[in-house]
């Protein structure tokens, strides 16, 4: 008999074997991670699939380097980690707790991405960047997506790489983050942290400018978007690759979604349904909800 470890279980077993009590354990979300709040210790749990376990161990590395190299990148606690239960793979963070009006503007985010794309070359070897790599083998594996749904993603997918291959990047290339994008920041007292470093690789530093202005499709405004070129220190809306990556941009999006559908996730099979429908009639005004 197969017995299934859950995401909690998983964390609780690895807050005890790190040493912290897990009485105050409380999930705060669940999407591409199942994350958890020890609220007793003010620590973030993040389980994620045992798969990621390389790319955690990077990024705590790389976290470590930045933070003592005073760049503001959410902390990792200063205990022996990544924790394995498989079939998970277990993170400790320190938790930054966020006032009630709001997210930090995306004029940060950009502040934050010049910041870090002006450091010296981290100490540690970072993957190189392989975008939609992931996703081929969501989309095959996936036990709710019909077959014209995949059918369709899996050419798409294809596309994009060819035109992806064509690109020329103004801006050159060197460590990014990967994931970058307004969401993934946190306030901080009075400044602003960057986190989810799960993602962090070596390639084209438009990658990490691109996804803010995907955002549109979350309501993001022509405001927000000049506020977060200022900050940076340029403005690619003009460069003609910005399309290619948002359209990757939207594709990445969905590998977390088709894994939820798999799970029988009735909200993110609907927002999945939505989004592919969307992307298959080149819709690109199409508003999305985070599910």
């Amino acid at each position: 008999m197969t017995l299934t470890v859950s995401p909690e279980s998983a964390a609780r077993q690895a807050c005890r074997a790190s040493g912290m009590a897990d009485q105050s354990l409380t999930q705060l979300h669940e999407h591409a991670t199942s994350v958890f709040l020890l609220a007793q210790e003010g620590v973030v749990v993040r389980v994620s699939p045992v798969s990621q376990q390389q790319r955690l161990e990077t990024a705590i590395s790389l976290t470590r380097w930045l933070v003592a190299n005073d760049f503001p990148a959410t902390e990792p606690v200063d205990i022996p980690q990544p924790v394995a239960y498989a079939p998970y793979i277990v993170t400790f963070w320190r938790h930054y707790p966020q006032p009630a009006n709001g997210a930090p503007p995306a004029g940060w985010l950009g502040k934050l991405l010049r910041a870090f794309h002006a450091l010296s070359s981290p100490p540690l070897a970072l993957p190189p960047y392989k975008p939609l790599a992931s996703l081929k083998d969501t989309v095959e594996s996936s036990t709710h997506l019909e077959e014209g749904q995949r059918a369709w993603l899996t050419a798409r997918r294809e596309e994009l790489l060819d035109e992806y291959e064509q690109l020329d990047f103004p801006l050159g290339r060197g460590h990014v983050h990967g994931d970058a994008y307004p969401g993934n920041t946190l306030w901080a007292g009075q400044g602003v942290r960057l986190g989810d470093w799960d993602e962090a690789a070596v390639g084209p530093r438009e990658i990490d400018l691109a996804n803010t202005f995907q955002g549109v499709r979350f309501g993001r405004t022509t405001e927000e978007l000049d506020e977060f070129s200022q900050q940076y220190g340029c403005d690619i809306r003009q460069w003609p690759g910005l399309r290619v990556l948002c359209e990757i941009r939207d594709l990445h999006t969905l590998g977390s979604y088709i894994r939820r559908a798999d799970r029988g996730d009735s909200a993110a099979a609907q927002q999945l349904a939505h989004r592919i429908a969307t992307l298959r009639n080149r819709d690109f005004q199409a508003q999305w909800k985070a599910a």
